[in-house]
């Protein structure tokens, strides 16, 4: 339609005076506070919570319903003391922790040093693998009925991030199940009075490569710190749609409490009905694995993997995909970790070297990487970051052929089994929620570059595998861990051993009747978490209007 200049100039008008007789009808949404702290209920009789873990679920409940020495904790180091009310390093090989005197297993079983003795003899017969803990871990020595020493076999400085991990089973499981000597932490392998935690399991299974859609915890009654739990019962949903998850969230009230989503469904968050945003920082991270294995032969060339790294514009994906919630990271590693932060000094992200939209870098980039298509692996929840990297990669001439599923425990089954070259499905690149589960110690990130591990698909590297194994023998607060940090990040950072992209915040849709504070790391606080007396399962008849109207955006941890 062929306007003349006079016409648009009378539009212009018009669209202006209407624009300013809508304005003045205009009534601005008005936020209030989250008042939700002030009016928590008491424990009350049919009170139930209802969660949605998508990644890692057996880390994130695991402490809600076991118990170890000590359990994570949102604090400097990460942890607290549970089952121990002290420790000391009487040498670099010896450690020795004093037992909380009085605790009971969920079938009564008394908690002693001989229970601790116990379940490392089956620890030693079948332990976990993903870290080095299985090597340097010697034997358990009692000292008296609440006292025992851990001996290792040489200096090891990450030995309290494992303790968070050696949890304590009845002697009727371990005598069923043992140990389960995988590369996951262990969890329970069936409901039961079997572990020492808040809850009892009653329904279904949550473990590293299987695991339910559903499980069922009941409060444990003979739990030893009385201020705790706070919930009568907690469903945790472990495989749902995400977009049906956080609908649930928003639009209903008896559907869903607590379900991370994604960023861009910010907004719709706060406006809903039943639901307030609240965001944290982490210490998560995104695992972008790229198959050095099986994958396509091209991927085998250094070249290749640093042209795909450089192509991406980490602060677009930061700003457009993750609405600035996250923070970049040259190699995929939360800067909120020890040392990290310090190597981001030396570090910087290949976007901020060199801008990838550059018409010169573009065109250099596409000669390398000549039409190259990759099969994707992915998990359906991160769909929303595939459409940014793939949109950029696109600029180089990459395309993304996507195999999406909801289920982790299916890339999980592909992930460990790359490394030894038995995966049964083909692909090039896969991504899993690699959430902080080591607390606080960017081993959680590492562990994906320790060539001869199963949680690796990178080819042999032995210089990269020596770094990890000093990293192993270092404390954090020792002179020369900053270095090694440095080194190991600098190693991958050349190599492009990984698909680099930003570390995301912990962003989460939360019925606006819970009151819930996030972990930075791998752990859902279910134990912590309470209720208003206007939450669905304890109130009687409707849910007030006035408490529907949007509520400001619940920051944690910042």
């Amino acid at each position: 339609m062929n306007i003349p200049r006079k016409g648009w100039l009378l539009l212009l008008v018009w669209s202006m005076n209407v624009w300013a007789d809508n304005l003045q009808n205009f009534t601005p949404q008005v936020f209030r506070t989250d008042d939700s702290a002030s009016r928590i209920a008491t424990p009350v009789k049919g009170s139930h919570l209802r969660v949605y873990a998508p990644s890692l679920p057996y880390l994130y409940v695991s402490h809600a319903i076991n118990g170890a020495l000590i359990r994570p904790a949102n604090n400097a180091k990460g942890w607290e003391f549970d089952l121990a009310t002290s420790y000391e390093k009487i040498s670099d090989t010896i450690y020795e922790f004093v037992l909380r005197k009085g605790v009971e297993f969920q079938d009564g079983t008394p908690f002693n040093a001989d229970m601790v003795l116990l379940n490392m003899r089956h620890f030693k017969e079948k332990p976990f693998t993903y870290s080095k803990i299985h090597e340097v871990f010697d034997h358990a020595e009692k000292i008296n009925d609440y006292t025992v020493r851990f001996h290792l076999k040489q200096k090891y400085g990450v030995f309290l991030n494992d303790v968070v991990w050696i949890q304590f089973y009845t002697p009727a499981y371990l005598e069923k199940f043992g140990w389960n000597g995988k590369p996951t932490c262990p969890n329970l392998a069936e409901p039961g009075l079997y572990g020492i935690g808040p809850y009892i399991l009653t329904e279904g299974y949550i473990e590293g490569d299987r695991k339910t859609a559903k499980a069922e915890l009941v409060a444990n009654p003979r739990y030893w710190d009385k201020r705790f739990p706070k919930i009568e019962r907690i469903t945790v949903y472990t495989e749902l749609n995400s977009e049906e998850a956080k609908n649930s969230v928003l639009y209903q009230e008896n559907q869903l409490d607590i379900t991370p989503i994604a960023f861009e469904n910010k907004f719709q968050t706060i406006i809903s009905p039943y639901a307030k945003l609240v965001t944290s920082p982490s210490t998560d991270n995104y695992a972008i694995h790229i198959n050095m294995r099986t994958g396509n032969p091209k991927l085998l060339d250094k070249e290749v993997r640093l042209a795909l790294n450089q192509a991406l514009h980490q602060e677009n994906l930061l700003h457009f995909v993750y609405e600035n919630e996250g923070e970049s990271s040259p190699v995929s590693t939360s800067p909120n970790f020890p040392g990290v932060r310090a190597a981001m000094k030396t570090i910087k992200p290949f976007s901020e070297v060199n801008d990838p939209y550059l018409e010169k870098n573009q065109q250099r980039l596409k000669q390398i990487l000549n039409g190259l298509t990759l099969k994707v692996l992915t998990q359906e929840r991160f769909l929303f970051l595939w459409r940014g990297i793939e949109y950029q990669l696109g600029k180089v001439g990459v395309k993304l052929d996507l195999n999406v599923t909801k289920n982790e425990t299916l890339i999980f089954e592909q992930l460990l089994s790359t490394n030894a070259k038995k995966n049964t499905v083909p692909w090039d690149l896969l991504i899993w929620g690699n959430d902080d589960w080591f607390f606080y110690h960017p081993w959680t990130s590492f562990f994906t570059l320790r060539t001869h591990d199963v949680w690796s698909t990178v080819f042999s590297d032995p210089i990269m595998d020596d770094l990890i194994e000093e990293m192993f023998k270092i404390g954090v607060d020792e002179a020369d861990y900053n270095q090694v940090v440095l080194k190991i990040m600098q190693r991958a950072y050349d190599n492009g051993y990984m698909l680099f992209v930003p570390t995301p915040n912990k962003v989460f849709a939360v019925n606006k009747e819970v009151v819930f504070t996030p972990y930075k790391m791998a752990a859902l606080p279910l134990w912590e978490i309470e209720l208003t007396a206007q939450h669905s399962s304890i109130r009687q008849g409707a849910y007030p209007e006035a408490l529907k109207q949007p509520v400001e955006i619940v920051h944690k941890n910042f």
